[in-house]
């Protein structure tokens, strides 16, 4: 079991950044440098170890967060790397908020990319501390310094280099080591060693000034260093590594290294400022919830002498053992063949196997203790986001946050035999993603998922023909509108039925009234001196979110809608919560219908990346798809961004279109921005096809 100074020795580190920014290439020579694998697996070739899908192996991308672990300076790192396509964001989501620490990676070339500024959007909200390493030296056109700018304008960030390249480029083959003032060489083609010597002559100008600015920087947000920046006085690694070590774990700086992954130059400097710079599970703020009975605030420090507490934020399914559940264990320590308290569905959960996660591999452990991550098997009704704990010391802490799915399909099985195994296979798959949405049209009798984009859909019925045998149709994709309301108004509920013996009665009078656009859905409750028992207040409320599901122009959900509960009557016989649910749900529709009822479309964020000489055939369909080009700025080479908010109905199809349009030699990424109104002409356009 570990005990408490153990914890100083362990990493909990994610990997993340915009796609083929190189996250797994870096992961595998982690593996390899470590010990933890024996040959070099590659991302093109599909051998490689996080890679392990089917699905992943053939488009060479990352699909879903994979785990592993390895052993660095006697420290233990759990690793987790993630996807850099925009649509399964949601696997970077998860693995942030019970991550301590990341790795952002980014390219020499390309610099700041969209999906980095996602991540690292994702990574303030939980305030995670990061190092980031600038990839692809060797590249054609690289440039470390540009990259540092870039995370400065674009991401808000403070980057501090503590290495500088002698070179970029194809020559790009040593660093200076700002921290120790030595140059680090590699010279054999598997980078197995970095030769560190004294600084050349030549070069000794470069790093005085390069290293003067990483005083200066750190003198900005660290007072030991400002003592000593401001009185001349020389400083020693060592107070260096703990100064900057300060500064990264309270988010005032980044440290910034450089190296490439596929030519195994730079990955154990890499190591070395994950152990020497990102937090372990002490330093990071004890994990806070909320008891479920009394609301009441508790906090849980990484202990193994405290009570349990772990978050489940992954599922997938094993076709032997049945769910695996991936936990960040908090406090405390759960042991195999125990039970634990699954405090959301209010159940307990036996532990049958824990196991210690390398990609799809297993190795079984007797225990997980606070500060480690872990998965395990035997668990039931557990799922995404819930806790797990001891049922005498009960205690919630903070669900995740799942973005909204954007696109929808209507599927079928092929053969009509297969039609409950497609059923069930899609739960499944529900159950591993949070972001795939299932629902069953009761009025069409349509099968409907939803999920982040087309590749998000496309991998999901790659996975069922090959996963679960079910082959399945697709119709062209739905999007996913949204109906409001534009007006206030107030309406009136009544449901009154009598019938020989015990009726039911419940009277409701309703304010709805739109919201900011994002605002989702507020209930509020105004009654006074008792006209509604508070008995009922729920159930009003139950029954204005159930009505909220289908709209009245076209039946599509409702969203950023206020409603308040003004007045109403009640029986002392009659009433009852399913009466006063239904007159909910009915003055609710009423006020809709009256409260000039509109329809909005999801907005996508399109950034497209395009040689000068198609820039404008990209502006021109753009605009052509109803878009709004928001800004164009040059990026790297004779490369332009257009950055520009376009409708995702208008978006269908368009990675095709791109590329006829350039040759193949544009490359986008869209995600999630809002909803605004649909024209008038599109209104009627969706209203004639359900009618």
């Amino acid at each position: 079991m570990l005990v408490e100074q153990d914890l100083s020795l362990i990493r909990n580190i994610g990997i993340a950044a915009h796609i083929d920014a190189g996250k797994t290439t870096t992961t595998e020579r982690v593996l390899f440098y470590t010990g933890r694998v024996r040959r070099i697996g590659e991302v093109d070739e599909g051998t490689a170890t996080m890679d392990w899908m089917v699905q992943e192996q053939e488009r060479g991308i990352t699909i879903t967060s994979a785990a592993t672990y390895c052993n660095w300076l006697n420290h233990s790192i759990n690793i987790i790397d993630t996807p850099g396509h925009v649509d399964f964001t949601v696997e970077v989501e998860r693995s942030l908020r019970v991550l301590d620490g990341m790795i952002a990676i980014f390219c020499a070339v390309a610099g700041v990319q969209p999906q980095t500024e996602t991540v690292w959007r994702q990574a303030d909200r939980y305030r995670i501390p990061r190092i980031a390493f600038v990839n692809k030296m060797d590249r054609i056109g690289a440039s470390f310094s540009n990259v540092v700018e870039g995370m400065r304008e674009r991401l808000g960030a403070r980057p501090v280099p503590v290495q500088a390249p002698v070179a970029e480029g194809e020559d790009f083959c040593s660093f200076i080591d700002l921290v120790t003032m030595e140059l680090v060489t590699y010279d054999d083609e598997l980078g197995l060693v970095g030769r560190r010597e004294e600084i050349p002559l030549n070069l000794m100008d470069v790093a005085i000034r390069h290293r003067n600015i990483l005083e200066e920087n750190l003198a900005e947000v660290d007072d030991m260093v400002a003592e000593k920046f401001l009185s001349e006085e020389s400083m020693s690694a060592d107070m260096l590594r703990e100064a900057i070590r300060r500064g990264t774990l309270s988010n005032s700086l980044i440290p910034v290294l450089c190296g490439s992954a596929l030519r195994n130059k730079g990955i154990q400097p890499l190591l070395d400022a994950v152990i020497h710079y990102l937090p372990s599970p002490l330093d990071v703020p004890s994990v806070q919830g909320v008891d479920p009975d009394t609301n009441e605030t508790y906090s849980r420090h990484a202990s193994a002498e405290e009570p349990l507490a772990a978050l489940a934020f992954k599922i997938t399914n094993d076709p032997y053992m049945g769910h695996l559940i991936y936990l960040r264990v908090y406090s405390g320590v759960m042991r195999k063949g125990t039970y634990v308290y699954n405090v959301n569905k209010r159940v307990k959960e036996r532990v049958s196997r824990i196991v210690r996660m390398h990609a799809n591999r297993r190795e079984d452990l007797e225990e997980l203790a606070a500060g480690d991550l872990g998965a395990v098997l035997g668990f039931k009704q557990t799922t995404t986001g819930d806790t797990l704990c001891d049922e005498d010391e009960p205690i919630v802490l903070e669900k995740i946050v799942f973005p909204e799915a954007v696109i929808s399909e209507a599927v079928e099985p092929k053969f009509q035999a297969d039609r409950q195994k497609l059923a069930e296979s899609l739960k499944k798959l529900s159950d591993e993603d949070p972001t795939l949405k299932v629902v069953q049209n009761e009025e069409t009798g349509q099968l409907i998922i939803s999920g982040m984009g087309e590749l998000h859909l496309e991998i999901i019925l790659d996975r069922l023909r090959r996963e679960y045998g079910v082959q399945a149709n697709a119709g062209n994709p739905q999007v996913a509108y949204r109906e409001t309301v534009t007006a206030a108004v107030r309406s009136e509920g009544k449901y009154i039925r009598q019938s020989g013996g015990r009726g039911q009665y419940g009277h409701v009078w309703l304010e709805v009234s739109p919201l900011e656009p994002g605002g989702g859905f507020c209930f509020e409750n105004k009654i006074v001196g008792g006209t509604i028992p508070r008995e009922f207040i729920s159930s009003i409320e139950e029954g204005v979110r159930e009505a909220m599901e289908r709209g009245v122009l076209a039946g599509y959900p409702l969203i950023d809608i206020k409603a308040v509960l003004m007045d109403g009557s009640y029986h002392e016989v009659d009433s009852s919560e399913i009466a006063f649910k239904i007159a909910a749900s009915q003055a609710l529709r009423n006020a809709v219908q009256r409260g000039n009822p509109i329809i909005k479309e999801p907005i996508m964020k399109l950034e497209v990346i395009t040689p000068e000489q198609y820039l404008g055939d990209v502006i021109a369909d753009i605009n052509a798809r109803r878009g709004k080009v928001m800004s164009m700025e040059p990026t790297y080479g004779n490369a332009s961004s257009v950055r520009a908010l376009a409708p995702l109905a208008e978006l269908f199809g368009y990675a095709t279109d791109l590329r006829s349009k350039t040759q193949g030699r544009a490359t986008y990424t869209m995600e999630f921005s809002g909803y605004e109104p649909v024209p008038v002409s599109i209104k009627n356009l969706i209203l004639g096809k359900i009618a």
